[in-house]
């Protein structure tokens, strides 16, 4: 059952999820990452007076090293001190789904904001154009700074709120067997002797780690509320926000002289044209900025919906196929190597979902999955029991692959599950994975492709021809229609 199998904080810590969503945390699964990640902008625009001092804290911070990288003391021993951090792998968000190991912040995400502090952005915390300030605005110009990092150095600056948040909630709700008084590292900065210092929290403990809780209020999905493709997206608007009608015409004068006047500009014309504009007006981002301020309302909604809807996904129906699998098939027993285990499981999973209501769970308010990353999440969530080490996106030389299943160093399989509507699949089909059992030793590899309509089969089964390798035994297609299954009440 899914709550013995320990997937989602609720089942782990045996408490309700009633009670974890009346707290307004988000049930975290302990199996692997998932993608949401605060988004500083939530803080800032909150109506809770704890988020904008969280949002104020940020920035205080961001000045204070400001003030020593235009002082110019900035060395090595500081920049490491100062400017890099690791990933905060205990909340279980992030872009890594194998468990919840990321990258953190190193010398590039330092090097690249210590740069911008002094060249780029001189009026950082002194805005006249924007109603404060935002950590944003060092990925708004291509900078080596981009979302994965706001979402890591946001979760560094607020965790000693999040300990707090979840202290508090495991003393109220958490057996004193399952939890812990933690010496947690780097959990706030102390202005007077200018360095991070540790801090013990009671926080649940569970796999010889603890693990921290997240508001929901402040999480959303895909990207932050500013970003640099939003404001590529609708460039040519923000001069309209300027009311100097003399800077406004000259603003776009400038854009409009950058892209070539011969021939069909290109994306990659706009794209320049919009760099060098940005270099020679930088209060565009400011403005921008602005334009994003004023629409704060629609931050608050969108995100809550991604969200919603992550939740619905991940959490309700991705744990509702585990029941189906446990329920159904012998999913959870493991046979012989892992090209049995693999097959096997491939074939459960494809079964369930074909003939068992399993389907469903790819549906969101009606609409299918469009991430393979969702299927790959869905993937490591439901293959949790298994002797086997499952690598996610091992690059064994020649390319990342989805998945390796290993015991030791001479029985490994691989998988690579694919969405039918993937643009690249043909040539993926062609080459990946031959090339990948090369590069890993792997005896065997299998292609597990997922479909959502007879459009997208069609597509699949004439790729399938056109490479001649219709009726290959290690290429399972999985139909997750909903107009040819039987209603969920029937399955």
């Amino acid at each position: 059952m899914a709550k013995k199998m320990h997937l989602y904080f609720t089942d782990v810590f045996g408490v309700s999820e009633q009670d974890l969503e009346r707290y307004g945390a988000f049930n975290i699964s302990l199996v692997t990452d998932l993608p949401l990640f605060i988004d500083p902008f939530l803080l800032f625009n909150g109506e809770k007076e704890e988020y904008q001092k969280l949002h104020h804290h940020i920035i205080h911070y961001l000045r204070f090293l400001k003030a020593k990288s235009e002082a110019g003391i900035v060395n090595d021993p500081l920049l490491k001190s100062w400017y890099c951090f690791s990933e905060v792998k205990q909340n279980w968000f992030g872009f890594c789904t194998t468990r919840n190991t990321g990258r953190g912040l190193g010398k590039d995400f330092a090097k690249a904001l210590d740069q911008n502090l002094v060249l780029v952005f001189k009026n950082f915390g002194r805005e006249q154009i924007t109603q404060g300030s935002h950590l944003e605005k060092l990925c708004l110009i291509k900078s080596g700074v981009g979302r994965d990092m706001i979402s890591d150095f946001t979760t560094n600056l607020t965790k000693d709120f999040l300990l707090k948040y979840t202290e508090q909630f495991a003393l109220e709700y958490i057996s004193s067997t399952q939890r812990k008084l933690v010496a947690v590292p780097r959990a706030y900065f102390d202005y007077n002797l200018e360095r991070w210092m540790s801090k013990k929290y009671h926080l649940p403990f569970y796999n010889r780690d603890y693990v921290i809780l997240t508001p929901r209020d402040i999480l959303t999905k895909d990207d932050t509320w500013i970003n640099h493709a939003d404001m590529n997206s609708n460039f040519e608007d923000i001069p309209d926000a300027i009311e100097n009608d003399v800077l406004r015409a000259q603003i776009n004068n400038y854009f409009y002289s950058m892209i070539p006047k011969k021939g069909e500009p290109t994306r990659e014309d706009y794209v320049r044209a919009m760099t060098e504009t940005l270099k020679r007006y930088p209060e565009l981002i400011d403005y921008y900025i602005k334009i994003k301020e004023d629409t704060g309302d629609e931050a608050v909604a969108n995100c809550s919906k991604k969200v919603s809807d992550s939740y619905l996904l991940y959490v309700s129906q991705f744990g509702e196929l585990a029941l189906l699998l446990d329920r159904h098939t012998d999913f959870y027993k493991v046979p012989g190597t892992t090209r049995q285990e693999t097959r096997q499981k491939i074939e459960f999973l494809k079964d369930v979902i074909e003939n068992k209501g399993g389907h469903l769970i790819f549906y969101v308010r009606g609409k299918p999955v469009l991430k393979e990353s969702d299927v790959h999440i869905l993937y490591r969530l439901t293959w949790h029991y298994t002797p086997s080490d499952i690598s996610r996106e091992v690059n064994d030389g020649r390319g990342p692959v989805d998945f390796k299943i290993s015991r030791g160093a001479y029985d490994k399989t691989l998988v690579e599950f694919k969405l039918a509507s993937n643009p690249q699949l043909q040539r993926n089909l062609a080459r990946q994975l031959e090339i990948y059992k090369n590069a890993s030793d792997a005896e065997t590899g299998y292609k597990v492709i997922v479909y959502f309509s007879e459009q997208e089969l069609n597509r699949v089964k004439r790729i399938l021809k056109e490479l001649k390798m219709e009726g290959a035994p290690n290429i399972y297609l999985i139909d997750a229609r909903k107009d040819n299954k039987p209603s969920a009440s029937k399955a």
